[in-house]
Order: C-alpha cells, then structure tokens, then sequence
C-alpha cells in the first residue's frame, strides 16, 4: 500500500467516524449517536479536560480529514461525521462545566436531541455558516449547532432547577 493511499484511508475512517457515516439512513444522527460513547468516556476518564480534549481532537480531525473526504466524497459529503462529532462534543464540554452536570444519560439524551435539532433545522447563523467553503464550511456550522444546543442543555437544566 503506498503513503498517499494509506493517508487516504486513515483520513477518510477518521471523518467517517470509523464508518458510522456509510450508515444509509441519517449519517450525521448516526455519527452524533456513536460519539456519545466518547464523550462520556473522556469525562470519566478526565472530567472537564477530558471533554475540552475530545472537542478539540475531533475539531482537527475534521480539518485534517475534510479535504481528502471532499476530494474523495465531494463538497459536504454526508458519510463525513466528525464534523457533528465535534458538534456533539462541544455541547457537553461547554454545558456540564457551567452547570455542574455530569453526563448521564437523561443529560446525554437531552444534548443529543438539542444538537440533532438544530444541526437538521439549522436557524440563527446556522444555514450562513454552512456557506464556507471547504473544511471550515463543513465544521462551523456544526459547531454553531453546538453552542445553541449548550445554550438549549443550559436552559433545561436551570428550568429543572428552579421547578
């Protein structure tokens, strides 16, 4: 195997998320699904630096891997989800922190759902964010659906709180 084809498979399992994102139906759900495993386990294993870790782990895999991904897959390919694992990731590791949650999974759920929603409905920036071009077109607005849905996770929490 020669170098560029062994750097483009590692690139392309990497934005794949190790494959999730050929899943026919949903990949982007599918790739935010699989990642909830990783989040939880980089909390336990490091607590807060461990989600701030994993958020900016993925973040660099997907500008790593997104031009080989493009190139390969096309522009925004769907099987690309390290993107919406990086989106996923930075929901929890800016959510729990603020408000002293740790991520169970009624809280785990609750991320999940809120990122999916606006990663899907994209408002509020979301769709213009999607307009870059190229690797940071594909990770921004995944990471803008990321701090709404912080902010969706904060709001729960504090209206739980105050019930």
């Amino acid at each position: 195997m020669k170098v560029d084809d062994l750097k483009q498979a590692v690139a392309l399992s990497a934005g794949t998320l190790f494959g999730t994102g050929y899943l026919p139906i949903a990949p982007g759900t599918w790739g935010s699904l699989f990642c909830l495993p990783m989040i939880y386990a980089s909390w336990y294993l490091l607590g807060y630096t461990g989600l701030v870790l994993l958020t900016i782990g993925t973040c660099i895999l997907s500008l790593l891997s997104a031009p080989i991904a493009i190139r390969v897959l096309g522009d925004d390919p769907a099987a690309f989800v390290m993107d919406e694992c990086a989106g996923q990731s930075l929901v929890f590791a800016t959510a729990l922190p603020l408000c002293r949650l740790s991520p169970d999974i009624p809280t785990l759920l609750v991320g999940f759902l809120f990122f999916r929603l606006f990663d899907i409905v994209k408002p509020m920036g979301i769709k213009q964010a999607e307009k870059f071009r190229g690797k940071f077109g594909i990770l921004a607005d995944d990471l803008l659906a990321g701090m709404y849905a912080s902010l969706g996770l904060i709001a729960v929490n504090y209206t739980i709180v105050l019930i």
